[in-house]
């Protein structure tokens, strides 16, 4: 039985990420309905939100998010590939910094700053790298390549480690990767549809971020004999 990790730092507001179980990904051309999205996504029981740095708007999503919604949301940054741009999103208001890959000089920053991380790893090598270099939690991309089975397979060995998968990730999948030992799962596309924000349809936001809350509450509920 592997020991507790308790001499890993806890960051307030980070516990909505594994309560709730999802973390939104926006990754928009256009992040001008950043606040309105997020709200959107909140009122479907979402409350993780992650603008990228693919859009150079990012750092000002983040705060103008963060200003709008205050403690009904938490907001954070991906796509953050090096330490000098985790530090401008940390600085715009980021509670959180997501990398696509292994970066330790990230977690080092973001440390300096107490702001969690979700590291992104595929091999074992990488997960546990991850792990031991201080992620709050390692974000497993793309998810697609070996699914929930892949997530049963590597904690079996290292059950401390907190993933997150994401990548394919959708509605029919998603109880899957919660039942494999994931403690949250992350959307993009399949969650944030570009179209719906594109013509303000925040109805169909809302609803999506229902769906998914819901089919990860669900998968969490002990199995009936």
């Amino acid at each position: 039985m592997t020991p507790p990790d308790t001499l890993r730092p806890s960051h307030p507001g980070t516990s909505i990420i594994e309560e709730d179980g999802v973390v939104a990904v926006v990754r928009l051309n256009d992040l001008g309905p950043a606040v309105r999205l997020t709200e959107a996504l909140v009122a479907g029981g979402v409350r993780a939100v992650e603008f990228t740095f693919t859009n150079p708007a990012a750092a000002g999503a983040i705060s103008a998010a963060k200003d709008a919604l205050g403690s009904r949301a938490l907001i954070g940054a991906g796509s953050v590939l090096d330490a000098e741009t985790a530090r401008i999103a940390i600085l715009a208001g980021a509670a959180f910094v997501v990398t696509p890959t292994l970066s330790l000089p990230v977690i080092t920053m973001c440390q300096r700053y107490g702001v969690a991380t979700i590291i992104g790893a595929l091999t074992p090598t990488e997960i546990l790298t991850a792990w031991e270099g201080g992620a709050t939690y390692v974000k497993v991309f793309p998810a697609s390549l070996g699914g929930p089975r892949y997530f049963r397979d590597v904690l079996a060995p290292l059950p401390q480690v907190k993933l997150v998968p994401t990548g394919g990730v959708d509605l029919e999948n998603s109880g899957d990767f919660i039942r494999a030992g994931a403690v949250a799962v992350a959307l993009g596309s399949n969650l944030v549809s570009p179209r719906a924000v594109a013509s303000g349809d925040w109805d169909t936001i809302t609803t999506s971020a229902r769906a998914i809350t819901d089919a990860v509450a669900h998968a969490r509920k002990p199995l009936e004999l």
